[in-house]
Parts: structure tokens; C-alpha cells; sequence
């Protein structure tokens, strides 16, 4: 489960318990969003300059292993 992980945190003291990218206030809905509106990767880090491309694309493979298995 990528909850409490070095890629997302959940704190009641965060964003209400929001899921968001480690060291920072963004959600990571806020990525989902983005990317279901056709909006790239580096649109999303163009406007959230606080989460790096390495969180993003850690965040995507650890999805990738829960989803597929590998």
C-alpha cells in the first residue's frame, strides 16, 4: 500500500488526512485530476513545483506494481 510510504503521506494535521506527495501540501488526486483532463506529467509539475518528477513517476510505478503485480 503506497499510504504512510516515502512517495505519499497521510497526516490528520495535512490536509485533513489527505493523500499527499511526501514534503509537500499536494494531493495526489490533484495528479489523477490532471492526468484524466489530458493534462501531461509536466503540466502537473508546472504547476506544483513542490513535487519533483522523481515522486511522480515513483508514485506511478509503485500504482503500476499494486495494479499488475510485478
Amino acid at each position: 500500500m503506497l499510504k504512510h510510504s516515502s512517495i505519499i503521506s497521510v497526516s490528520p494535521e495535512i490536509m485533513g488526512g489527505t493523500p499527499v506527495f511526501a514534503c509537500t501540501r499536494v494531493p495526489v488526486q490533484t495528479l489523477l485530476d490532471y492526468l484524466k483532463a489530458g493534462e501531461s506529467i509536466d503540466d502537473f509539475l508546472e504547476g506544483f513545483p513542490t513535487v519533483t518528477k522523481e515522486q511522480v513517476i515513483a508514485l506511478l510505478e509503485q500504482a503500476e506494481k499494486q495494479l499488475v503485480g510485478h
